[in-house]
């Protein structure tokens, strides 16, 4: 049987269930395929079920310090149990929320495993699914949003085996109790949020990083701050790390590593695996249709358009950033473009969060970055300890910054650590999007109190006109 429609989607994470509704809202017929669950990795086993259990983590770590709000309890505990079922069900809610705006909106969820094969304007679509005939289906467009899934390296024991070696699926369901030790591996945003959720509810942590810093993405002053909050938390590092075998036993695992040339063993109830992830390109037909694939991740232009007629990437499948609302935003970027709409002429940057304790955010370039750039800057840096909204909160760790093209006045990026920074960093997208200068941002007025006034502060700081420092 072969069904037309005008667009179809393949994957149902954030990238391919937004651009299935901006599809339908844009006029256009559109199916959306899904070997799984709705929602995909972001909504199911990523973004939404990790910040649950962070949630708990950081109420269960706040109990140890009542005294300082005034406030006593007695009996100090955690159900882990009840912790894993409360992020489950959230997944499963959220995903039948997906489920409900693909009806209202009139798109035909089609469940099973989709392969491209040779088609006319576009590829047509195959899809098989258990106890069915083979469907086809074909489309003027078709876009691929199949995502990511967890790299492994095999060669030195980096597989999950859902015992004792974790990917981040496993560490957010996990078998048994919260393991007493664990080692993470990878010390980027997935890496670091298990770090920082197993470290709340009283594990002993031990970070591994291969680079000489952890959240090697962020400004140096971010990250060396982080590193700091961390171990003051209790999580310990090594960075600069190489790791060489991972090994089992059956009391747990011993992860053999390197650093400035001297072995070390180190051993733990349980490994998890965060060293980045790899785009599902396998067993889609790509090869056979000539889709050129760049390391693991589909090659597309500034439109989501791949080098096949009518066939569109978006999300982790096509490449870093691996970030849901780059999906999403990539999603409808690329409708919009396949409607023959106009482009505004807007182009937000990507911020990055790292949802621990404390939070990490950030958008644009960093102080090294601008300063390789061979660009003239302005710097700001304004702490939260000088805050009033902070200081009442009893959230004193961490501060702003920000970084302006001292010849253009542009604000051109933004780093932030301390508390709720990932619900604050978006001031500065829009800022950057609607490319503000130092001026534009001056004249904004910021609600008191509110944490978000130290983002105005660290602007005026960079010009010395900072007015609570």
């Amino acid at each position: 049987m072969t069904t037309d429609f005008d667009v179809i989607v393949i994957g149902s994470g954030p990238g391919g269930y937004v651009a299935a509704i901006r599809s339908s809202q844009l006029g256009f017929k559109t199916a959306i395929v899904e070997r799984d669950k709705l929602g995909g990795i972001c909504l199911n086993w990523g973004c939404i079920p990790t910040k649950a259990l962070l949630k708990s983590g950081e109420l269960f770590e706040k109990l140890d310090h009542l005294e300082d709000y005034g406030l006593a309890v007695q009996g100090r505990s955690y159900d882990f149990t009840k912790i894993i079922e409360r992020s489950r069900g959230i997944a499963k809610q959220l995903s039948g929320g997906i489920a409900f705006l693909m009806k209202k909106n009139k798109i035909e969820v089609i469940k099973g495993v989709a392969k491209l094969e040779k088609g006319t304007s576009a590829p047509k679509v195959v899809v098989t699914a258990e106890g069915a005939a083979p469907r086809t289906l074909q489309a003027k467009h078709v876009i691929l949003a199949t995502g990511a899934r967890a790299r492994v390296i095999p060669a030195i024991g980096l597989v999950p085996d859902g015992d004792k070696v974790w990917t981040y699926r496993e560490a957010l369901a996990p078998k048994g109790p919260a393991p007493k030790s664990l080692i993470v591996i990878g010390s980027g945003a997935i890496g670091i949020e298990f770090a920082s959720f197993y470290r709340a509810l009283g594990s002993e942590v031990m970070v591994i990083e291969a680079m000489d810093r952890i959240l090697p993405v962020e400004d140096e002053e971010v990250s060396n701050a982080a590193h700091k909050a961390f171990e003051k938390r209790g999580l310990t590092f090594r960075v600069g790390a190489k790791v060489t075998k991972l090994s089992k036993s059956a009391k747990g695992v011993s992860v053999a590593l390197e650093t400035a040339g001297k072995a070390e063993t180190l051993e733990a109830d349980v490994a998890i695996v965060a060293v980045g992830i790899e785009g599902n390109v396998e067993n889609l037909g790509l090869e056979a249709l000539g889709v050129k694939v760049d390391r693991g991740h589909v090659v597309t232009d500034s439109h989501a358009k791949t080098n096949v007629s009518g066939l569109y990437a978006i999300g982790d499948v096509a490449g870093p950033p691996w970030l849901a609302h780059k999906a999403s935003h990539e999603g409808i970027h690329c409708l919009e473009a396949i409607a023959g709409k106009k482009d505004n002429g807007l182009h937000s940057p990507v911020p990055g969060c790292t949802y621990a304790t404390p939070q990490v955010a950030s958008v644009g370039l960093t102080e090294a970055q601008a300063k390789a750039k061979g660009l003239e800057i302005k710097v700001g840096r304004y702490p939260f300890k000088n805050h009033g909204k902070n200081i009442a909160s009893g959230e004193l760790e961490g501060f702003i910054k920000t970084v302006f093209d001292a010849k253009t006045g542009a604000l051109i990026g933004a780093h932030m650590i301390g508390a709720e920074v990932t619900e604050m960093i978006n001031g500065f997208v829009i800022a950057m999007t609607m490319e503000a200068t130092e001026e534009e941002v001056f004249a904004t007025c910021f609600p008191h109190p509110t944490m978000s006034e130290a983002m105005h502060e660290s602007a005026l700081e960079a010009y010395g006109r900072a007015l609570h420092i």
